[in-house]
Parts: C-alpha cells; sequence; structure tokens
C-alpha cells in the first residue's frame, strides 16, 4: 500500500503550489519560433512551511510545549523511510481532492476502460491516485458499483460490460496526489525546548 503524506497541525501559511511544464524553444534568426512540448500535463510543486513540530522525546528540561506530541519525528521519520526523493507517496491538496459528476469518458458501445479525469478551469488532468469513487453515472443515472472496478494505482476504470454507444460517463470522487519530495534534504530547526520548525519542504507530482 502506498504511504500518504501525514497531515499535522504545525503546517503554516504561505502554501505555494506551481505547475510546471516542459518545452523546448527553438528560434531562427528571424526570431520565429519552434516550440515542441515534452509532457502533456504539468508536475506539480507543492512548497509546505512548519512552523512548529513538537517533540516530546527531548527531556533535557523536563516538561515543556511539546509533551505529548510528536510531529517532528513524525514527520522527520516519513522523509527517512521514504529516503528523501527516492520513493513515491500520496499527498492530499485540501483544496484541491474531489469532484462531482466529473466527466471522464463518452461510451462507443466497445471500449470498456476509462481513465479518470479532473477539471481544473477548462483543463482536463488524468487522475492516477483515486481515492473514493463514491458514484458513477451515465447520462446522469447512477450505476452500481458492481458494474465497474477503480484500479487505485493508475486511477483506471474497468467496465464488466461496454458503456453504450454516446453514454456519457460521469462520476463523483475524491484523489490524492502521486508525489515524491523534490530534494534528499530536509532541515529541521530547534528553535525553542521541544519546538521545531521546517521552513521549507517541497514535494513534486510524479507522472505516470
Amino acid at each position: 500500500m502506498t504511504a500518504i503524506f501525514p497531515s499535522l497541525p504545525g503546517l503554516g501559511w504561505s502554501v505555494a503550489k506551481a505547475p510546471r511544464f516542459a518545452t523546448r524553444v527553438q528560434k531562427a534568426i528571424s526570431g520565429r519560433e519552434l516550440r515542441i512540448v515534452d509532457q502533456l500535463y504539468p508536475i506539480w510543486t507543492f512548497t509546505l512551511t512548519y512552523q512548529i513540530l513538537r517533540d516530546e522525546h527531548d527531556t533535557r528540561g523536563g516538561s515543556g510545549l511539546g509533551g505529548g506530541f510528536d510531529e517532528l519525528r513524525t514527520l522527520a521519520g516519513f522523509f527517512l523511510q521514504q529516503r528523501g526523493a527516492l520513493g513515491t507517496f500520496l499527498f492530499d491538496d485540501p483544496t484541491d481532492d474531489s469532484v462531482t459528476a466529473q466527466y471522464f469518458g463518452t461510451g462507443d458501445g466497445s471500449n470498456t476502460t476509462f481513465q479518470l479525469y479532473r477539471t481544473f478551469g477548462g483543463f482536463f488532468e488524468p487522475i492516477v491516485a483515486p481515492h473514493n469513487v463514491s458514484a458513477v453515472y451515465f447520462n446522469g443515472i447512477l450505476q452500481s458499483s458492481s458494474n465497474y472496478s477503480i484500479n487505485a494505482a493508475t486511477g483506471i476504470v474497468t467496465f464488466t460490460a461496454p458503456p453504450p454507444s454516446g453514454v456519457t460517463i460521469t462520476g463523483d470522487f475524491t484523489y490524492y496526489f502521486l508525489v515524491r519530495f523534490a530534494d534528499d534534504t530536509a532541515e529541521f530547526e530547534n528553535f525553542m525546548y521541544q519546538l521545531w520548525s521546517l521552513k521549507q519542504i517541497k514535494l513534486e507530482s510524479v507522472l505516470l
């Protein structure tokens, strides 16, 4: 099972979110350009700041503000488990983790597999880490969950029978981003007894 990035109370403002494409640009002497896209979908970078991470294991001065809490070792331990930028895991962006009646295909009478998508301001992007697909509809009519299966590692929906030709397929679902740490180093600062901070840590989405 793929690990899930921990949700901790010390997450501070601001949280930065940046999509990045890869485009090669060749310029002629005339100034005209030839542009070639290397990827159809962006790499998302999430920059997180943790203002307070408590550490109950520091007992140099008896009781302190971090007593009974362990966010430092939860986050640092997770980073170590992934071995920095090596491992992939799931990240829940609370501002972008669910859709309702989301279009993700049109039946043609023969195809049984469809990729989940979500729309972001009119841009369609595949969902490769669905969390909970609560409903699937054909032309707005709810379908039995026994009529399809979901691949949690790819976001592909497979129907037991091909959806009829012309049928609009939509769904209600929640999802994660498949990510990794952008760097192999995380710098934790002990600014007070039992209290730490992490000024910045970056996550990058992974394309399949």
